[in-house]
């Protein structure tokens, strides 16, 4: 690309409002977080900011507009763990498979743990907002069991997985556990995440019967 061709470099100005987009964002995300999506009103929303009602309909239409891009958001920082080194193509033995899926592990920990809000947005107060929503957050299910039957399917061609797996349920069966071990972290916050983890990891690989 030709200097000519190079994309020009963002306004002052056009840099202040993807800013101020951004922070609205957020803001929605903690008002729905702390007070539900339906006792969430835009003045609270611009009032967290401190804007006006205008400011806000500068960037989004309404109330159910903002919550379709909080939900986004979300559901792009979890998919952004599977990215690189995660990728479902990244490794071709069990060990590194084993090492990925820690890594994974715990990058998925880092985005449900480091904020509570966050599973409790998406899992408990999203698919209550109405119909359409919660048909959204079904689909990001399946779209997770699709990710998951792609690492899997990825093992049994490369040959360090066995090759007689039923690759979608085994993919359920292993998102079954993650979204247990979400949910029951929100319903204990003193929970050890990283044994749940590990006791996950070892039923994965290793099944829970007893060896001779």
């Amino acid at each position: 690309m030709s200097a000519s061709e190079e994309i020009p470099e963002l306004s002052r100005a056009a840099r202040r409002k993807l800013e101020l987009r951004r922070e609205i964002i957020d803001a929605a995300f903690e008002c729905f977080a702390e007070k539900g999506y339906h006792a969430t009103g835009i003045a609270d929303i611009a009032a967290r900011l401190g804007i006006g009602h205008g400011t806000f309909y500068r960037y989004f239409t309404n109330k159910r507009d903002i919550v379709e891009h909080v939900i986004t958001d979300l559901i792009e920082r979890i998919i952004g763990t599977l990215a690189a080194e995660n990728a479902p193509d990244a490794v071709h033995t069990l060990e590194d498979y084993r090492a990925q899926t820690v890594r994974i592990g715990d990058a998925l920990a880092q985005v449900f743990g480091e904020d509570p809000r966050v599973p409790r947005m998406l899992l408990l107060e999203a698919p209550g907002i109405d119909k359409e929503m919660g048909a959204r957050i079904l689909e990001f299910f399946e779209l997770a069991t699709s990710l998951t039957a792609t690492y899997v399917a990825h093992g049994v061609q490369d040959g360090y997985l066995p090759d007689d797996l039923d690759v979608d349920n085994t993919a359920r069966a292993i998102n079954g556990m993650i979204l247990g071990s979400v949910l029951a972290a929100l319903s204990d916050p003193t929970l050890d995440e990283r044994r749940l983890r590990t006791a996950i990891q070892r039923v994965m690989y290793d099944g829970i019967a007893g060896r001779s």
